[in-house]
């Protein structure tokens, strides 16, 4: 046994938490629904060996010093915007997330809200749960094909090549673009390099994004971004909230720029209920459930649960940062 007490900062998968109990003295779970609050992430963190977050836990400098005996901290999740590297670095503390899990999930939601949005799924269900299901009518509820369209790639990484390989089954052509070409995913999807965003945006029907956030790729889509893309174009994003300018994306779809969006992340996450893109019938939001399956998120905790036992046995994380 590991002498030494883990904070897991939401509950994960019973299988995880059974590993835990198996390997350190003592396992503490914070068992609400929403996530604690970062005085208490620093209260309940004092003392531990090993620290189990999620995306909506900031890890920082504030919070290592708080708890000056965390030696690890296990992200369960592949994106790990929430830590401050350096910081952790400066103090010794060790850092890992959980990447080549969620991929294919992803790419899956990322396929559904294309359909859902092209076929106008959500707002045609709601109408016909509220009684607005009239006589048929042929220019009632049109949305348009996916079949034959053109989907624009933004980030031909895992996620976006599984998205590729997903589109060949619609019959749609892909079209991407990313710092480098990868050849490989040529071959396998027949996705065609575009050398620039903007001569990307100008060709798609479906705009899909899967870059990180970064310097460089914050407010990626902006007013200029929804500018090229074509009136009859939607914007996919399973990738991060940043990426987009949501103020930009609003103005777009009201003055008809663009055909509408289906988001899974947004800028802040949980986005308010009041926000105005709730209240655009073309727009489409779900809650980050983007690796949201029973399977997935299993993989994920167990993963990132291996990587803080291997870190406090003195052996090597199977999914370190670098």
């Amino acid at each position: 046994m590991i002498d030494g007490r883990v904070f897991v900062t939401r509950r994960v998968d019973d299988e995880a938490l059974r590993l835990l109990k198996a390997d350190f003295v003592e396992v503490d779970v914070w068992e609400h629904e929403r996530p604690p609050a970062p005085d208490e992430l620093r209260r309940r963190a004092a003392g531990c060996l090993a620290l189990v977050t999620m995306l909506t836990e900031r890890v920082d400098a504030a919070l290592l010093d708080a708890a000056r005996s965390v030696r690890v901290v296990a992200n369960v999740a592949t994106g790990y915007d929430n830590f401050d590297v350096e910081a952790a670095r400066a103090r010794g503390v060790r850092l890992s997330n959980t990447p080549n899990v969620l991929e294919e999930t992803t790419a899956d939601l990322a396929l559904a809200l294309l359909l859902a949005s092209a076929r106008r799924i959500v707002e045609t269900a709601e109408a016909a749960r509220n009684g607005r299901w009239g006589p048929w009518d042929p220019r009632g509820w049109l949305g348009v094909d996916a079949h034959g369209a053109t989907l624009g790639i933004v980030g031909m990484g895992k996620i976006g090549g599984a998205v590729a390989r997903r589109a060949r089954g619609f019959d749609m052509r892909v079209r991407y673009t990313s710092r480098q070409r990868h050849g490989d995913a040529e071959r396998e999807t027949g996705a065609s390099f575009v050398p620039t965003l903007e001569e990307l945006l100008r060709e798609a029907d479906f705009v899909s994004l899967h870059v990180p956030l970064t310097v460089d790729t914050r407010n990626l889509m902006d007013k200029a971004a929804f500018a090229a893309m074509k009136p009859s174009a939607t914007l996919i994003n399973t990738s991060r909230g940043g990426v987009v300018d949501q103020d930009a994306l609003l103005d777009a779809v009201r003055r008809g720029h663009i055909r509408g969006a289906a988001l899974d992340v947004t800028t802040p996450e949980p986005l308010p209920p009041e926000h105005p893109l709730f209240r655009e019938p073309r727009v489409l939001i779900t809650p980050h459930i983007g690796s949201a399956t029973e399977t997935t998120r299993r993989r994920m905790a167990v993963m990132a649960v291996r990587n803080v036992i291997a870190a406090c046995a003195g052996r090597h994380m199977p999914s370190e940062i670098a």
